[in-house]
């Protein structure tokens, strides 16, 4: 239970983040034609912020068929393999029943709340768990407060509070660039994310910025470890 607490206390300033874009799906999920209870169940059941934003904007566009949707925000999610594999190790060893919740409410910003747990004291399914669960309220809730005050806040993302959970992401991050393998990743990552977000279209920059700093760091880390 104090992991668990733990890893929702840690998660509290990604929540701030997350408010202003639950709110703005409630909004956006009125204004594309969702009822309200289809636009609340979207977030109870999908969980997946970038994924529900495009099929809503789909939706919105008049694109119906399920089949599309679904294959496009299957791309989007594709990194989810990338974390999972990630986590695979030690999701492996818990109960089935356990690895099915942890694997639902994965996403980015509870991956690395954990893997940054994880690098200092090791990890704790709880952990992950608080997290997880924590974020996933917070997006409901917002979500529900979007549907019911749509109306009153047409552009949430206007007060600027989206710029939140970026900061977050850098100020984890940097710390654990403490060795010339994890800078020479994170310099991969970005230069590819900037340059794919240019030059590819959709959402397909995410996962070549993943793909190429896993190979990247794959083959830094066993070159130092030959070294050694």
């Amino acid at each position: 239970m104090r992991d668990y607490m733990q890893g929702a206390r840690d998660s509290i300033p990604i929540m701030l983040g997350v408010m202003p874009f639950g709110i703005t799906c409630g909004v956006m999920g009125l204004a594309a034609g969702l009822t309200p209870a289809e636009t609340i169940l979207m977030s109870l059941l999908v969980f997946a912020g970038a994924a529900q934003f495009i099929c809503i904007t789909m939706l919105g566009a008049g694109i119906t068929g399920w089949g599309l949707i679904v294959f496009t925000t299957l791309l989007i999610n594709l990194r989810h393999l990338l974390m999972g594999a990630s986590l695979a190790p030690q999701l492996l060893k818990l109960p089935l029943a356990r690895q099915i919740l942890l694997a639902f409410a994965l996403t980015d910003e509870s991956y690395a709340i954990t893997v940054n747990r994880t690098a200092q004291v090791g990890y704790s399914a709880n952990y992950q768990m608080g997290s997880s669960w924590a974020l996933y309220f917070t997006w409901a809730l917002s979500t529900i407060v979007g549907v019911l005050v749509g109306s009153y806040i047409p552009d949430p993302l206007a007060w600027g509070l989206d710029f939140a959970m970026p900061a977050v992401f850098l100020a984890m991050l940097v710390p654990r660039l403490n060795n010339p393998v994890s800078v020479a990743v994170c310099l991969v990552a970005a230069v590819t994310a900037v340059v794919g977000a240019a030059y590819l279209p959709g959402k397909w920059y995410i996962i070549a910025a993943c793909v190429s700093a896993s190979i990247v760091g794959g083959l830094l880390e066993k070159e130092e470890n030959h070294a050694v």
